[in-house]
This record gives structure tokens, sequence and C-alpha cells, in this order.
């Protein structure tokens, strides 16, 4: 039927755990990995936190070993949701960089009572696009040789990625080796990229009044004095901290004050 929405089935997400040796009563930590990202990404964070909490780091729909799909952010939201509750993880607080902020300040308002509070990484509720979607595009360009080391298929993704670090990422989605390919679902995120860089609606009176810490990167422009007024009211009790002399990737660029700042506030809830 015509303007029928299509449906977005959820899937369980692949799930890396990390935990204490003795465990205690403090809600769960779940990272959420940013666009073209996996949950390994942030295992330097992830490691940290587990010498105290119980973590979960997950791939979302497309992307590392999580199943492909039709992606929307409610679709992302759902998945994670379903994830936390079959792990009995729930409620957590969710650290979200990027797309996975997305995700994680979504799963918050619709789902507040399976979050204890949120991190989000350079992130605004808001639309954000600055060029992903023609990355999408140039990466399903690409010719895959019939063999494929890590050097040339670093040089390969030169071609259209000009950032050593955004290579790195892309890097851990490649398969190496015989038979050469992307392991993530890379058609399915360039068909999906313009609800990816987009906001999804969110109804009046939907909020999150958990606690709730932004960072954003000095020199990044995904979070700006323009997203403020949206940040307040769908997260009335947030702060919000700048990192200096970083841009989008900050957790990247300066770990140690990305760690600080993250574990000052799980402390703290």
């Amino acid at each position: 039927m015509a303007g029928k929405p299509e449906f977005r089935p959820t899937v369980l997400l692949n799930v890396i755990e990390r935990k204490p040796e003795v465990e205690n009563s403090r809600p769960p930590v779940v990272f959420l990995h940013g666009l073209y990202g996996r949950a390994r990404n942030l295992g330097f964070f992830q490691r940290r936190i587990a010498e105290k909490r119980r973590t979960l780091a997950i791939d979302l729909r497309n992307h590392g070993d999580s199943p492909h799909g039709p992606g929307d952010y409610p679709a992302m939201a759902q998945d994670v949701a379903e994830t936390i509750i079959a792990h009995h993880a729930m409620p957590a607080a969710i650290i979200g960089h990027s797309m996975g902020g997305k995700v994680a300040m979504l799963l918050a308002v619709e789902h507040p009572e399976l979050v204890s509070s949120l991190v989000i990484g350079d992130m605004a509720p808001a639309r954000t696009g600055h060029g992903q979607g023609k990355l999408a595009l140039d990466l399903l360009q690409l010719k895959f040789p019939k063999r494929l080391d890590r050097a040339n298929a670093n040089n390969l993704l030169s071609t259209v990625v000009e950032s050593q670090q955004v290579r790195d990422l892309l890097l851990q989605n490649i398969r190496l080796g015989d038979d050469p390919g992307w392991t993530m679902g890379l058609q399915e995120i360039a068909e999906s990229i313009v609800n990816i860089e987009n906001w999804p609606y969110v109804p009046e009176g939907h909020v999150y009044d958990g606690p709730v810490l932004f960072i954003r990167g000095e020199n990044s422009p995904y979070v700006s004095e323009k997203h403020f007024d949206i940040m307040k009211k769908l997260f009335p009790n947030h702060q919000l901290e700048t990192m200096r002399k970083v841009g989008h990737w900050l957790h990247a660029e300066d770990p140690e004050t990305f760690s600080s700042f993250l574990t000052t506030f799980l402390d703290a809830y």
C-alpha cells in the first residue's frame, strides 16, 4: 500500500563482553561504535571500565559480526534494546560515538527504563551529514583484486580516503587474503545513508531526564551552538564538555582525555 513504512525486523546483535573478576551491583556499561566501525574499536575504553563494571561492546547492524539489513535509527535502537534485554544488562550506562551516539540517544528517549545514564561522543540529536554519503558510494565503487594484503588494501582505500585514521577504521572491515571483500554490509549502509545522516522524529514529550554527558571535539562540526536547544529539550539533565585540539574522532585522537571524562562521569553514576 502506498505510503506504508517499510518493515525493519529487529535483530540480535553481536556482543563482546568483559567484566571484573568480582562482580558488583553497578549498572553495566554498553559501548556503541560509529559508522564504519565495530565493537572492538572501543576496546581500549572497554578494558579499562571492565576492571570495575560489567561491559558489553556491541556491533550495530551492518557492522562487525552482526546481521545485515535496512538501516534507520528506530530499527537500530530497537536492536540494541532487544540485545541488552537478552543479555540481562538493563538498565545500562550507554556510551555512543557518532552514529552510535544517535542510536544511544534515541534508545534513551524511547526506552528510558533501559538506560541508567548516557555518554555521547561528538554527536547531536540532529541532522549531521558532512560527506558520509559520498564516502559510502565511493567505497562501493572500489574493485578488489583476486588477492589482497593489508598494505595493498590501504593503498586501494587511499584512492578515495585521504585520512589514514579513517583508512585504519575501514581496514578492519575488509576480508584480506584470497577472495577479498567487505565484511560490513556496505550496500545496506549506502542505501540507508540518508537515514543515518538524519535524526528521526521524536514525539513531543519524549525526553530522557537521566544524567547525560556530551563530549565534543573542538575542531568538529557535529556539535555546535545551533544544537544546544534540542539537546536541552530532549536531555534536560545534561552536561557538555569540549576536548581541545581534536576533531570528530576525539576518542582516537586523545584517548586519555576522553577516558578521563568517561570514567569521572561513570564513577558518579
